[in-house]
């Protein structure tokens, strides 16, 4: 029996029969630590079926296949579409689609795959130079993903998972709080990759929540977030004076919305951000 597609060995086996080395344009690093992509696997809810973003050789996916019914995996190098169809041939419940993801109808691959398996999730160790596109594109999804499990840069897990007053609280942090749960799972250190990148990485899982009394446009919402953080170093007036276009509305919704101008974004919570949005919306109408 083969040793599993993490084992160092069996990788430097597969790039050597396959004459292959990472890309940096495709962010690829090869995963080489079995204990690491099998406790993503049995921590990610994948038991129907499981979206993979960038399964390189298979390491993940391997492990994903034994706990799910249904893994489908989107590659967007060509050149590893043989390498998967290989080191994969075990396993008869894998999909592989040779395709952008970032370009993928992920609203129907979501519906389609709930259908036929009961359940999906999503669980991935993600290109570093385009995690943030692919989880946006995740979040907006109108299907809704329960659960969303993924490798990231260090840095990156700790801007999503941040609490107001911390050094890496900013938009992509009320944003993702305000539709999930995030919690930071593990570390993972850079030798558990080859080539070992310049940085750690961590498994991060978005756990969606029932949002009782969503905001009536939450594409607006998220813009005005981004708004209140376009310049961090300035007060939450200055940004919403930028974004409204006029200082004495933003005083006056800032003032309605019991914000006090002279703080920052960073120092606000998501029940702030929502009585800024509904005041804000108020005076546009």
């Amino acid at each position: 029996m083969n040793k599993p597609i993490a084992a160092p060995s069996r990788t430097k086996e597969i790039l050597q029969q396959f004459g292959l080395h990472a890309k940096k344009g495709y962010g690829q690093n090869f995963l080489t630590d079995v204990s690491v992509v099998s406790r993503c696997a049995q921590v990610s809810h994948c038991e129907g079926a499981v979206i993979e973003i960038g399964p390189g050789i298979g390491s993940l996916t391997e492990q994903l296949a034994l706990c799910s019914k249904h893994v489908r995996a989107y590659e967007v190098d060509e050149k590893l579409i043989p390498v998967l169809k290989e080191t994969l041939k075990e396993y008869g419940n894998v999909e592989v689609i040779l395709q952008d993801f970032l370009e993928a109808d992920v609203e129907s691959s979501v519906r389609e795959l709930r259908e036929a398996y009961g359940s999906v999730a999503v669980c991935a160790n993600l290109p570093y130079y385009i995690t943030t596109p692919i989880l946006f594109r995740l979040f907006e999804c109108r299907e809704g993903i329960p659960y969303i499990t993924v490798m990231v840069q260090k840095e990156v897990a700790d801007r999503f998972a941040a609490e107001p007053g911390s050094k890496d609280y900013g938009a992509l942090s009320v944003e993702s709080q305000y539709l999930y749960d995030v919690k930071k799972l593990y570390a993972v250190p850079r030798n558990s990759f080859q080539p070992a990148p310049n940085v750690d990485s961590a498994v991060i899982q978005f756990r969606q929540k029932e949002i009782d009394d969503p905001v009536d446009d939450r594409e607006a919402f998220f813009e005005l977030v981004k708004a209140c953080f376009k310049q961090r170093r300035k007060t939450i007036y200055n940004n919403v004076r930028e974004y409204l276009g006029n200082g004495e509305t933003a005083v006056r919704v800032l003032r309605e919305a019991d914000i006090d101008p002279g703080c920052r974004a960073q120092e606000l919570g998501q029940k702030e951000f929502r009585r800024l949005y509904e005041r804000t919306c108020l005076c546009q109408d």
